[in-house]
């Protein structure tokens, strides 16, 4: 995962833009479907991010649940664990580290939670249609 900031940090550097904000993707379901760092894999994807990518700012954490939302409450506190384990290696205070984890079906839960960003497109924009795999 490394080798994605690194990447990034470098294309942000050649456009000659502003530092980059990002999240570090944490998978807390621990789905093969979704991408992401390990839980136990967060502090060092972050601290590479904060300390080692001038061109990007660490700026929190981000989880997508289960589909089924079956596993939400586990998937939200595994993510608040490593916001206190982030911020605690970074020299961090938490309200610096935002938490985005909430989707359009379970939004109210992850703002009850400690969510700082949701992404609800679905409720806005409709559902999505995913094209049929072949």
């Amino acid at each position: 995962m490394t080798d994605v900031a690194n990447y990034l940090d470098r294309e942000v550097s050649r456009l000659g833009r502003p530092p980059l904000k990002v999240f570090v993707q944490v998978n807390t379901s621990g789905e093969a479907s979704k991408s992401g760092v390990e839980p136990s894999d967060s502090i060092e994807l972050a601290k590479h991010v904060k300390l080692g990518c001038p061109n990007l700012e660490f700026s929190g954490l981000m989880t997508i649940g289960m589909p089924d939302y079956s596993s939400t409450p586990e998937n939200f506190k595994t993510l608040f664990k490593c916001r206190t384990e982030v911020c605690k290696v970074l020299g961090m205070a938490e309200f610096q580290c935002e938490l985005s984890m909430g989707m359009s079906n379970d939004f109210e839960q992850a703002i009850k939670m400690g969510s700082t960003n949701v992404r609800i497109g679905s409720t806005i924009f409709g559902p999505r249609e995913y094209p049929k795999r072949q």
